[in-house]
C-alpha cells in the first residue's frame, strides 16, 4: 500500500546571479573601441503553484532538494547571460508552509486551488565593466560577480479541504457513509482502523455544486495524547464548514460517545472543536436501535436544543436522504455567512471589505467654488517654441 504522504521536510534553493564580463571591443579600422563587457543573467526564482489535480505529498519525499538555475555569465559586445531557470514547485490545495527550524508558518495557502507564491528570489547577475567607463577611466578592468542564492530548509504540510469531515469511532460506519453517497470505494471490514488514511468523496448535489466529504481514521480514547491513528489526521477536517458525528448505536457505551469525541476534539483543537456539527446515529437497524436513538437523541437536546440529530441505517438505507439534505443545508449556511461582508468558507474567516461596482458606483456632485480676487494670481506664460532669430545685417 502507498503511504499516504501528508508532510515532507525539502530544501530548497535559488539560484546564484551570473558574473560580469571584462571584455574590450577591438575590430578593424575601429581604434578605441572600448569597453563592451556584459552583464550576467538573473539567477531563477523558487515557485510554489498550487495545482488541482494532485492530492498528496508523496513526490516530495523522493525528491527532497530542489535548486533553481543559475544565471548565466556575461560576455563581450555587450551580450547579457541568460536567466536561470526558475524551479516551480507543485503542490496540492490547502498546504501550508513551515520554516524547518523555528516552526514559523511562511504561508498558508488556505482554500486556494490556483496560483503561485514567490518564495526565494535569485540573486542578481553581476555587472559587467561596460558600466565603469568614464572620462578618468576609459579601460575598466572591473566587472561585477553575480549575487548569492538563497537556501532554506522548510516543512510542507497538507490539510485536506473538505465541506464536511466524518468524525467517530472505529466501526462507526464512516466508510460506509462515504461509500454511498459518492464515487469513492475505502476499504470496508469488520476490525478497528481498518481506515488507515483519509479518504476523500464528492457528494454531487447539482449541475452547479458538488460537496467534499471526508473519512478520517476512526478515534479512540486519548486520541488527544497522541494515541491511535486519528489525531494524527484532525488537521485534514480543520478546514471544513463543518462535522459529523457518527454514533455507534450497537455500542454499548453510545450515550457517551459523542461527549468523548468532543472531548478529544476540544483537546486537539478549540477552533475544531467550536465548529457546526451533526450528530448521525448509525445502525438503526440492530435489536433496539430504534430505542437507542430515542434515548441518545433525548439527551443530546436536552444539552443543546439545536443540535442536529438524525437517525440511519447504510446497511438498510434508512435516513440517509434526510442526513444527505442536511449536508447541503450546513454547507450552504456556512456561505450564507459572507453575506455580511466576511467570507467563512470551510471554518476560515477571512474579513473582506465589499468592493463596489465600477459602473453602478454613484459619483458625488462637486461643487466648485470661484476663488476670490485676492488669491488670483497667474504666472508667466512660457512658450515651448523656439524663435527664430533674424539673420544678422
Amino acid at each position: 500500500m502507498v503511504k499516504f504522504a501528508d508532510e515532507a521536510l525539502i530544501t530548497v534553493s535559488s539560484g546564484r546571479g551570473g558574473n560580469g564580463c571584462v571584455a574590450f571591443r577591438r575590430e578593424k579600422y575601429i581604434p578605441n573601441g572600448g569597453p563592451n563587457g556584459g552583464d550576467g543573467g538573473k539567477g531563477g526564482d523558487v515557485i510554489f503553484e498550487i495545482r488541482r489535480n494532485l492530492r498528496t505529498l508523496s513526490y516530495l519525499r523522493y525528491k527532497q532538494t530542489f535548486k533553481a538555475k543559475s544565471g548565466g555569465g556575461g560576455e563581450g559586445n555587450k551580450r547579457f547571460g541568460r536567466d536561470g531557470e526558475d524551479c516551480i514547485i507543485a503542490l496540492p490545495p490547502g498546504c501550508l508552509i513551515r520554516d524547518a527550524d523555528t516552526g514559523e508558518v511562511i504561508k498558508d495557502f488556505g482554500l486556494e486551488s490556483e496560483g503561485q507564491f514567490l518564495f526565494l528570489k535569485g540573486g542578481n547577475g553581476g555587472w559587467g565593466n561596460v558600466h565603469f567607463k568614464g572620462p578618468t577611466n576609459q579601460a575598466p578592468r572591473t566587472a561585477l560577480a553575480g549575487q548569492e542564492g538563497e537556501t532554506r530548509r522548510i516543512r510542507v504540510e497538507l490539510n485536506i479541504i473538505a465541506d464536511i469531515g466524518f468524525v467517530g469511532f472505529p466501526n462507526a460506519g464512516k466508510s460506509s457513509l462515504l461509500d454511498y453517497y459518492t464515487n469513492a470505494r475505502p476499504k470496508i471490514a469488520p476490525y478497528p482502523f481498518t481506515t488507515k488514511i483519509p479518504n476523500l468523496g464528492v457528494l454531487h448535489v447539482d449541475e452547479e455544486q458538488d460537496i467534499i466529504l471526508a473519512d478520517i481514521p476512526g478515534i479512540i480514547e486519548g486520541a488527544s495524547e497522541g494515541h491511535g491513528l486519528g489525531i494524527r489526521f484532525l488537521k485534514h477536517i480543520s478546514r471544513s464548514s463543518g462535522l459529523a458525528f457518527l454514533i455507534d448505536l450497537s455500542d454499548d457505551e453510545y450515550l457517551d460517545s459523542y461527549d468523548k469525541l468532543q472531548a478529544e476534539l476540544a483537546g486537539f483543537s478549540a477552533e475544531l472543536a467550536a465548529k457546526e456539527r451533526i450528530v448521525v446515529a448509525n445502525k438503526m437497524d440492530v435489536p433496539e436501535g430504534k430505542e437507542r436513538f430515542a434515548l441518545l437523541r433525548e439527551r443530546l437536546l436536552a444539552q443543546n436544543d439545536k443540535l442536529v440529530v438524525l437517525g440511519i441505517s447504510v446497511h438498510n438505507r434508512w435516513g440517509l436522504d434526510e442526513l444527505r439534505e442536511a449536508f447541503i443545508k450546513m454547507v450552504n449556511d456556512s456561505w450564507a455567512l459572507s453575506a455580511d461582508g466576511s467570507d467563512v468558507i470551510a471554518g476560515i474567516m477571512n474579513a473582506r471589505d465589499p468592493v463596489p461596482e465600477f459602473m453602478q458606483a454613484e459619483l458625488e456632485d462637486t461643487v466648485y467654488e470661484a476663488p476670490a480676487e485676492d488669491d488670483m494670481h497667474f504666472g508667466a506664460t512660457v512658450s515651448l517654441n523656439r524663435k527664430k532669430r533674424g539673420k544678422k545685417k
